[in-house]
């Protein structure tokens, strides 16, 4: 279906963006409301009549003014900031473990179109079923949406100086119900409106990095900002905090260790793409933000293996030649064969990814010390699980024309390792240094599939996301329950996908 609708630049089934007539008009993100599912809490306390896009004044210091057809009395939605607010009221009110799973780039119909090709359940509205998120009653469930919209777009850096330069940038944020809807299954009325291109309301569509620091320091601030606010100054991550009161902290992405969403679980910047040194922050070394370098994560565990550049102008004056991610020195540092703190776990010729990890999890555990994780393949994310449950991506759309698929050589997919053994491998970890912790488990590749416009990979995505998911909720069954842990599924923003015929989906083996 992805190679014919490439192909043919059209499918009756789906389109990317605001024309349907074209498979792919937008490889982009939206405004569009994102879902958000909670598992060992509920969702009461920030939606529906507690709803701060009820209240003028809320909005007003959330945004720093009240933007245009913002306001609205009947919204049922509330904001990605408030998910922050329930990881700390999860902790106050006696949570031991939180974890926050993030799956990049999920909006709704992407989360639909992934259930309908596992269960061959087509829905039109609602939570929906047929993905074990969707499913799962093992515990309190809620399910709401919210808004994603960034304090402002446009806003200039210099990450030598980590200072900015225009603190309002070229448009500011704010979300219109009355055109991109009111929930994630009603109608977008004005196709433009969720790209910021609506001659009615415009409002600043949002990046992985805006978003990702509201989820963890609960604030708006600009695209591209890494937990600083709207003028650059520092802001410190739920994690930090935790951390300071004695919790262990983890991180795992399927994506490069120090992209948008990983990096703001820990780390400050002025700007996403200085990768070197928000692994600094991560991994307790000085940086550039923090010259005298922060206490560290106790699991760090993702993608960015073997992505080698000898410049990188976005990253600054301080760039090592080498590794995109981590400088060289920096990683020799933190080896605990050099005196370092952490068990460092790399993709090792020849050795299978599980047991390259299994070793450095029960080597980490044995001797009391924190582990680094570093895999991938192209690109540096894990390889792309497709549809079918295999790793045989087909073409993507290109700008002008389609580009070619990632292939796969025995050695990428022998040697590298999966989200859900990602996730076990720091949960491992990290509960043999504290019964109490903060986890962020990043299902990074969805956004990568959808901004390739390429439905095959974004259905595996979400698939492996999902299968993580299942294998962090039987651990939890397995120790202790729920009564201590709150889990927080949602994504960072959404794309532009719509399912036109939802049916196409369904396996053939469900329609027999």
């Amino acid at each position: 279906m992805q190679t014919d609708a490439v192909t043919a630049r059209q499918a009756d089934w789906g389109h990317w963006g605001p024309t349907a007539e074209k498979y792919s008009s937008w490889k982009t993100h939206s405004n569009r409301l994102i879902p958000v599912y909670a598992f060992g809490i509920g969702l009461d306390s920030v939606s529906g009549k507690n709803s701060l896009y009820r209240d003028a004044s809320a909005i007003k210091k959330l945004y720093g003014y009240v933007p245009k057809n913002t306001l609205n009395p009947e919204a049922e939605y509330f904001d990605q900031t408030d998910v922050y607010q329930l990881q700390k009221s999860a902790i106050a009110s006696g949570k031991k473990r939180v974890i926050l799973f993030v799956f990049d780039g999920m909006d709704w119909d992407t989360t639909r179109v992934a259930a309908i090709a596992k269960s061959g359940k087509v829905y039109h509205e609602g939570r929906g079923e047929g993905l074990h998120f969707l499913d799962y009653r093992g515990v309190k469930t809620d399910f709401g949406y919210c808004v994603t919209s960034p304090h402002n777009e446009g806003t200039a850096v210099d990450v030598n100086t980590q200072t900015i330069v225009n603190p309002d940038g070229k448009v500011r944020g704010g979300y219109d119900a009355s055109l991109g809807g009111d929930a994630p299954w009603r109608p977008v009325t004005d196709a433009d409106y969720p790209i910021g291109k609506s001659k009615k309301t415009k409002h600043a569509y949002a990046e992985s990095s805006a978003t990702a620091t509201s989820l963890t320091c609960g604030i708006k601030t600009y695209n591209d900002a890494m937990n600083v606010d709207f003028m650059g100054r520092e802001v410190q991550p739920i994690a930090r905090t935790l951390q300071d009161d004695g919790f262990a902290i983890g991180v795992v992405t399927s994506v490069p260790i120090s992209h948008a969403t990983p990096g703001c679980a820990y780390a400050n910047n002025v700007h996403r793409n200085d990768y070197q040194d928000l692994t600094r922050d991560l991994i307790g070394r000085p940086s550039v933000y923090h010259p005298g370098g922060l206490s560290g994560v106790d699991v760090l565990i993702g993608g960015g293996w073997g992505i080698e550049k000898d410049k990188d102008g976005s990253q600054g004056k301080n760039y090592v030649p080498g590794n995109k991610y981590i400088a060289a020195a920096d990683l020799a540092a933190i080896d605990v064969d050099n005196g370092g703190k952490y068990v460092v776990a790399q993709r090792t010729p020849g050795v299978a990814g599980p047991t390259v990890l299994s070793e450095a999890v029960q080597q980490a555990k044995q001797n009391d010390k924190r582990l680094f994780g570093y895999f991938g393949a192209q690109g540096g994310h894990l390889p792309y699980q497709t549809a079918d449950g295999k790793y045989n991506p087909v073409v993507s759309y290109g700008s002008s024309k389609p580009v070619k698929a990632e292939v796969y050589s025995e050695a990428d997919l022998h040697e590298s390792v999966k989200l859900d053994e990602m996730a076990l491998a720091a949960i491992d970890v990290l509960d043999a240094r504290s019964d109490r912790w903060w986890l962020m488990i990043e299902s990074g590749d969805v956004d990568w599939a959808n901004h390739s416009n390429n439905i095959d990979n974004s259905i595996g995505a979400v698939h492996s996301g999902d299968e993580a998911f299942a294998a962090i909720v039987s651990w939890i069954e397995q120790n202790g329950g729920w009564d201590e842990t709150a889990l927080i599924l949602t994504a960072d923003h959404g794309h532009y996908f719509n399912l036109d015929r939802p049916d196409a989906f369904i396996p053939t083996s469900k329609t027999q």
